[in-house]
């Protein structure tokens, strides 16, 4: 990975003078390429920045943007370093590119990505307390702290009696919460209002040899002489097929089940009530949360031990960031007095996106990124 020789173009003191201390700290300072392959972030990102993007080709055709965020770019070139696999933190200075409606599209983002560390919960309110250094950094000692875990809905899911496809479907669907309410809905109703005459195909593709099922539609695809539709390549498609396949053989969610995942939804207050509240839960459903809700407890006590007041925390387990990769903890800071529209700086774990990047094994990796503008613009704010 290249370090930075060259500042960003717009001269920010303040924001070189937080980079820094993020340097002193131990964080490697790195610049990744402006110019970046557009499919990490098509295929990894969340709606909301797939959207926004700026796409131009190279002359072999090839799909490039110009960075929306600096998370995949700084992990691709952790991947191709020597230090790959092992701990390693960086920090950096740069610039995004995003269409935005009522702000520019071109601004600026400092941040932290570190990757490799085993110790979760510490590594996680680390992130924090080093994202409340920031906004004290520019006059606001007092943000509102908002906090989410992935994980914990992905441990709820995993816990409940559902077909592989469907937790996959359910636990995709955490960032995107009308298609949640739209799944938990289909399933509940269940098979009995789908297609009848699709039913013996799709029950036999979604039997015992998820290999045989998948040669068997990619040759009938290709017997069709269909090679692409929408970008997506034949074995894509075959997939596509297979999951609804899936999706259409799982047996109805029983009510009282989906009765449950609302429930867990509806959980908010600090983390220590949050998790008392859970652990009710998990009893009362008999589910296996334990070793999730320990993590969360873990986290908790790291952030406390780090002299930040839990009980100003706004834990909800409904929130997330919108970005697919997050796997775990997320949090964002905001403005308690308004001035500022969006969050000031916004985080989390994404230990899955090594791996969708390349990686032949798991990496933790957990980071967050500082609107600098947006923190700027509080300086004097009254």
């Amino acid at each position: 990975m290249r370090t930075a020789a060259a500042r960003p173009g717009q001269d920010d003191a303040r924001a070189e003078t937080l980079v820094a201390s993020y340097e002193r700290a131990g964080y490697a300072r790195v610049a990744p390429t402006v110019l970046q392959p557009a499919e990490p972030f098509l295929d990894l990102s969340g709606e909301d920045i797939r959207k926004r993007m700026f796409l131009t080709t190279d002359p072999q055709g090839r799909e490039l943007c110009l960075r929306p965020d600096l998370t995949i770019p700084v992990s691709r070139d952790y991947l191709a370093s020597p230090r790959a696999g092992r701990p390693q933190g960086y920090c950096y200075l740069g610039q995004v590119f995003r269409h935005r409606a009522h702000e520019p599209s071109e601004f600026l983002q400092a941040g932290i990505e570190s990757f490799g560390r085993p110790d979760i919960a510490a590594a996680d309110a680390e992130m924090l307390a080093l994202g409340l250094d920031a906004t004290a950094h520019y006059g606001l000692n007092v943000p509102d702290i908002r906090i989410g875990d992935v994980g914990l809905f992905a441990a709820l899911i995993a816990a409940l009696d559902l077909a592989p496809a469907w937790k996959r479907r359910l636990i995709k669907d955490f960032n995107h919460k009308q298609s949640l309410a739209q799944d938990l809905e289909r399933l509940t109703i269940g098979p009995a209002h789908a297609r009848r005459e699709y039913q013996g195909v799709l029950a036999a593709l979604a039997g015992p040899d998820p290999k045989g099922a998948r040669a068997l539609v990619t040759d009938l695809i290709s017997i069709a002489g269909i090679t692409t539709v929408g970008g997506r390549t034949v074995g894509e498609i075959a997939d596509r097929f297979l999951e609804q396949a899936a999706l259409s053989a799982q047996t109805s969610l029983p009510r009282e089940t989906r009765a449950l995942i609302e429930r867990f939804l509806t959980v908010a207050g600090d983390p220590d009530e949050a998790a008392a509240e859970l652990r009710t839960i998990a009893r009362d459903g008999k589910l296996k949360l334990d070793a999730a809700l320990d993590l969360f407890e873990s986290r908790t006590g790291f952030l406390a031990a780090r002299g930040i007041d839990v009980r100003r925390i706004r834990f909800s387990t409904a929130f997330g960031r919108g970005l697919d990769y997050y796997t775990g903890f997320v949090f964002e800071l905001h403005d308690p007095r308004g001035h500022a529209t969006g969050q000031l700086v916004a985080g989390g774990r994404y230990d899955g996106l090594l791996t969708r990047l390349g990686s032949a094994t798991p990496i933790p990796a957990v980071g967050f990124a500082v609107w600098i503008e947006r923190l700027a613009a509080q300086i004097g704010a009254s």
